[in-house]
Protein backbone atom coordinates (compact mmCIF):
# COMPACT_ATOMS: atom_id res chain seq x y z
CA UNK A 1 0.00 0.00 0.00
CA UNK A 2 1.12 3.53 -0.59
CA UNK A 3 0.18 6.30 1.38
CA UNK A 4 0.25 10.35 1.09
CA UNK A 5 0.27 11.72 4.66
CA UNK A 6 0.07 15.50 4.59
CA UNK A 7 0.72 18.19 7.50
CA UNK A 8 -1.52 21.09 6.96
CA UNK A 9 -0.48 24.41 8.16
CA UNK A 10 -0.90 28.05 7.13
CA UNK A 11 3.45 28.46 6.56
CA UNK A 12 4.30 25.06 5.57
CA UNK A 13 2.62 21.99 4.45
CA UNK A 14 4.37 18.93 4.64
CA UNK A 15 4.05 15.89 2.05
CA UNK A 16 5.40 12.11 2.56
CA UNK A 17 4.93 9.25 0.33
CA UNK A 18 5.06 6.32 2.31
CA UNK A 19 4.65 2.61 0.76
CA UNK A 20 4.39 -0.74 3.20
CA UNK A 21 5.09 -3.86 1.12
CA UNK A 22 3.54 -7.40 1.79
CA UNK A 23 5.96 -8.37 4.55
CA UNK A 24 5.53 -5.04 6.40
CA UNK A 25 8.77 -3.40 5.66
CA UNK A 26 8.22 0.93 4.98
CA UNK A 27 9.86 2.44 2.15
CA UNK A 28 10.01 6.87 1.73
CA UNK A 29 9.15 7.63 -1.38
CA UNK A 30 9.23 11.33 -1.36
CA UNK A 31 9.00 14.11 1.42
CA UNK A 32 8.97 17.67 1.33
CA UNK A 33 7.36 20.78 2.35
CA UNK A 34 5.01 23.45 -0.03
CA UNK A 35 6.17 26.85 1.26
CA UNK A 36 3.56 29.36 1.58
CA UNK A 37 4.32 33.27 1.48
CA UNK A 38 2.09 34.59 3.85
CA UNK A 39 2.42 38.15 2.08
CA UNK A 40 0.64 36.55 -0.62
CA UNK A 41 -3.86 36.62 -0.76
CA UNK A 42 -4.95 33.01 0.83
CA UNK A 43 -6.09 32.50 -2.49
CA UNK A 44 -3.15 32.30 -4.33
CA UNK A 45 -1.77 30.54 -1.03
CA UNK A 46 -4.72 27.48 -1.67
CA UNK A 47 -3.82 27.30 -5.36
CA UNK A 48 -0.42 26.46 -4.69
CA UNK A 49 -1.05 23.98 -2.13
CA UNK A 50 -3.43 22.20 -4.80
CA UNK A 51 -1.06 22.72 -7.82
CA UNK A 52 1.72 20.72 -5.28
CA UNK A 53 -0.40 18.08 -4.09
CA UNK A 54 -2.17 17.19 -7.16
CA UNK A 55 1.66 17.09 -8.46
CA UNK A 56 2.93 14.91 -6.15
CA UNK A 57 0.04 12.30 -6.70
CA UNK A 58 0.17 12.46 -10.17
CA UNK A 59 4.13 11.32 -9.78
CA UNK A 60 4.01 8.78 -6.69
CA UNK A 61 0.38 7.55 -7.70
CA UNK A 62 -0.75 7.09 -3.78
CA UNK A 63 -3.33 4.91 -3.18
CA UNK A 64 -4.64 6.99 -0.39
CA UNK A 65 -4.16 10.26 1.23
CA UNK A 66 -4.08 10.78 5.31
CA UNK A 67 -4.32 13.47 7.18
CA UNK A 68 -3.86 15.35 10.64
CA UNK A 69 -7.50 16.21 12.02
CA UNK A 70 -8.69 19.19 13.40
CA UNK A 71 -7.50 20.08 16.81
CA UNK A 72 -7.37 22.67 19.35
CA UNK A 73 -6.11 26.08 17.45
CA UNK A 74 -4.75 29.24 18.95
CA UNK A 75 -7.53 31.19 17.98
CA UNK A 76 -10.27 31.15 15.62
CA UNK A 77 -8.22 33.32 12.67
CA UNK A 78 -6.04 30.46 12.75
CA UNK A 79 -8.48 27.98 12.81
CA UNK A 80 -10.00 29.16 10.18
CA UNK A 81 -6.82 28.90 7.80
CA UNK A 82 -6.43 25.87 8.48
CA UNK A 83 -9.76 24.99 7.82
CA UNK A 84 -8.68 26.54 4.40
CA UNK A 85 -5.79 24.23 3.74
CA UNK A 86 -7.39 20.84 4.52
CA UNK A 87 -10.23 21.59 2.31
CA UNK A 88 -7.72 22.06 -0.41
CA UNK A 89 -5.72 18.71 0.30
CA UNK A 90 -9.04 16.94 0.90
CA UNK A 91 -10.11 18.63 -2.64
CA UNK A 92 -7.09 17.68 -4.64
CA UNK A 93 -7.31 13.79 -3.02
CA UNK A 94 -11.00 13.80 -3.88
CA UNK A 95 -9.94 15.27 -7.65
CA UNK A 96 -7.64 11.94 -8.00
CA UNK A 97 -10.16 9.64 -6.68
CA UNK A 98 -8.43 8.87 -3.50
CA UNK A 99 -10.07 8.41 0.02
CA UNK A 100 -8.81 10.61 2.87
CA UNK A 101 -8.45 9.36 6.40
CA UNK A 102 -7.95 11.98 9.45
CA UNK A 103 -5.95 10.90 12.81
CA UNK A 104 -5.75 12.42 15.47
CA UNK A 105 -2.54 13.67 16.55
CA UNK A 106 -2.53 11.57 20.24
CA UNK A 107 -3.48 8.82 17.22
CA UNK A 108 -0.73 9.56 14.83
CA UNK A 109 2.20 9.95 17.92
CA UNK A 110 1.36 6.64 19.69
CA UNK A 111 1.49 4.92 16.01
CA UNK A 112 4.74 6.46 15.54
CA UNK A 113 6.79 6.67 18.89
CA UNK A 114 4.79 5.06 20.99
CA UNK A 115 3.56 7.54 23.15
CA UNK A 116 0.67 10.36 22.35
CA UNK A 117 2.02 13.41 24.17
CA UNK A 118 5.50 12.59 22.29
CA UNK A 119 7.39 15.67 21.33
CA UNK A 120 8.30 17.14 17.94
CA UNK A 121 11.49 16.08 18.38
CA UNK A 122 10.81 12.24 19.03
CA UNK A 123 8.40 12.16 16.18
CA UNK A 124 11.02 13.15 13.75
CA UNK A 125 14.03 11.02 15.15
CA UNK A 126 11.25 7.94 14.82
CA UNK A 127 10.24 8.71 11.33
CA UNK A 128 14.04 8.96 10.38
CA UNK A 129 14.19 5.12 12.24
CA UNK A 130 11.82 3.46 11.02
CA UNK A 131 12.44 5.22 7.16
CA UNK A 132 15.81 4.40 7.43
CA UNK A 133 16.43 7.86 6.43
CA UNK A 134 19.94 9.32 7.40
CA UNK A 135 18.95 12.58 9.40
CA UNK A 136 15.73 13.36 10.57
CA UNK A 137 13.24 15.18 8.08
CA UNK A 138 13.13 19.10 8.32
CA UNK A 139 11.07 21.24 8.80
CA UNK A 140 8.86 19.48 11.31
CA UNK A 141 6.16 19.60 9.09
CA UNK A 142 7.76 17.09 6.96
CA UNK A 143 8.28 14.75 9.91
CA UNK A 144 4.57 15.42 10.36
CA UNK A 145 3.19 14.09 7.20
CA UNK A 146 5.34 11.49 7.07
CA UNK A 147 4.29 10.11 10.73
CA UNK A 148 0.51 10.99 9.05
CA UNK A 149 1.54 8.06 6.38
CA UNK A 150 2.57 5.11 8.87
CA UNK A 151 -0.08 6.10 11.09
CA UNK A 152 -2.73 5.09 8.43
CA UNK A 153 -0.21 2.19 6.91
CA UNK A 154 0.22 0.70 11.19
CA UNK A 155 -3.51 0.95 11.02
CA UNK A 156 -4.63 -0.41 7.92
CA UNK A 157 -2.46 -3.31 8.88
CA UNK A 158 -3.95 -3.96 11.93
CA UNK A 159 -7.17 -3.82 10.92
CA UNK A 160 -6.52 -6.06 8.09
CA UNK A 161 -5.16 -8.60 10.94
CA UNK A 162 -8.41 -8.48 12.95
CA UNK A 163 -10.38 -8.70 9.54
CA UNK A 164 -8.42 -11.84 9.52
CA UNK A 165 -9.06 -13.61 12.34
CA UNK A 166 -12.59 -12.87 12.68
CA UNK A 167 -13.01 -14.56 9.52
Amino acid sequence: MRVLGIDCGGEYTGYGVVEQDDQGALRHLCSGAIRLHPRQALEIRLMTICKGLTEIIGTYAPEMVAIEDVFYAVNAKSALKLGHVRGVAMLAAAQAGLAVTAYSPLSIKSAVVGYGRAEKSQVQLMVARLLELPAPPEPADVADALAIAICHLHTAATLDRQHATAR
